[in-house]
């Protein structure tokens, strides 16, 4: 009884436990986003420099993630040469610049709520440039999920009450170069067996992101930031701001370490519902009953693409499993071969 009590009280620690991480990580990713909407939106706080903002965050990340590795020690870097980082890291670096500038950007045109239904076309992207770069093999029930999931994506752009072309693009253009770096971390990093944490990535991707913000900053944002001599830097709402963003990463850091990628998947849909009412409710977005019925039937087919990943999960594991008795068993009849050779040879021997 006082075993069965205590294995209990263990399931019901890492229950807990999994949905405290759940539930961080959702409020901070929450936060980022609405947070950078106020900061960019012209009706808000009206500060429409997306460039700017993300160069803040990559410089606090930057600076961050160097005292956690290399001051404190929190995690441990990796063995990397320099030949590896410019042909490995410096790609995506460049490809998570570009992603983060378009999106951020997208926030002046577009609603919080339809910015999260265009969200929806991540697998549809990944997918394809996984196919298009032989990562993932063509299946066509995948790709009959991935048209169900674009045409509940195209039904509420279709429902739209503040449709913008020019902000839709960007969000796309946003979606297609995250799409390609997630694709291009497992040709260029995880193929050569590299795996980089959120900090360790930070700590490696943000210093390079920061120069390549750089060069557009330069030509785009700076000279309309030196004529508008009105400004002065608000550290309380950049420095928070920073950090939430900074947060977010640690808590991926912790959900998906504690927990799984899946889970992460699944509690970025519940997120994106929360995103949705809250802009609906709170910001006063209008949400259309078309925008509604598209998202519904492109959020059935991310459900959908989600639970055959874990069934596909689920079978590898299998494989794995059952392969090691016959392994375990092909060594002990090697084994057993080998000590029967051994005795015959002493036999003759003698």
């Amino acid at each position: 009884m006082g075993k069965g009590g205590a294995l209990s009280e263990g399931v019901l620690k890492k229950i807990v436990l999994s949905y405290t991480y759940v539930a961080i990580w959702i409020f901070l990713s929450f936060t980022v986003i609405v947070y950078n909407k106020y900061i960019l939106d012209r009706k808000l706080y009206n500060w429409p420099y997306p460039i700017s903002l993300t160069m803040i965050h990559m410089a606090f990340c930057s600076s961050l993630a160097y005292l956690l590795v290399r001051v404190f020690r929190v995690v441990d870097p990796v063995t990397m040469s320099w030949d590896l980082y410019l042909k490995s890291v410096v790609p995506i670096g460049l490809l998570y610049s570009l992603s983060l500038w378009l999106s951020n950007s997208a926030y002046i045109y577009l609603s919080v709520s339809f910015i999260q239904m265009l969200k929806a076309l991540m697998p549809v992207a990944v997918y394809t440039i996984g196919v298009l770069f032989k990562k993932e093999g063509f299946k066509s029930e995948t790709m009959a999920n991935m048209i169900s999931i674009s045409i509940g994506v195209g039904i509420a752009a279709y429902g739209e009450a503040k449709f913008d072309s020019w902000g839709v693009i960007l969000q796309l253009g946003a979606v297609a170069f995250e799409a390609t770096r997630l694709v291009m971390i497992q040709i260029l990093l995880t193929s050569k067996g590299i795996t980089l944490n959120p900090i360790t990535s930070l700590y490696y991707v943000a210093p390079c992101c920061l120069v390549f913000l750089f060069i557009p900053w330069v030509f785009v944002e700076y000279p309309v930031l030196r004529e508008n001599s009105s400004f002065h830097f608000d550290y309380v709402i950049f420095g928070t701001n920073s950090f939430c963003a900074f947060a977010l990463n640690l808590a991926v850091f912790l959900l998906v370490g504690k927990t799984s990628a899946l889970t992460m998947n699944v509690a970025g849909v519940v997120k994106d519902w929360l995103l949705i009412a809250f802009s609906w409710s709170v910001i006063r977005d209008t949400v259309t009953p078309v925008n509604l019925f598209g998202y519904a039937l492109a959020f059935l087919g991310v459900a959908y693409y989600n639970h055959s990943k874990l069934q596909a999960l689920k079978a590898k594991e299998a494989q794995k499993k059952a392969q090691q008795p016959d392994e375990e068993a092909g060594r002990l009849l090697e084994e057993r071969e080998g000590e029967n050779n051994g005795a015959k040879k002493n036999e003759s021997q003698n």
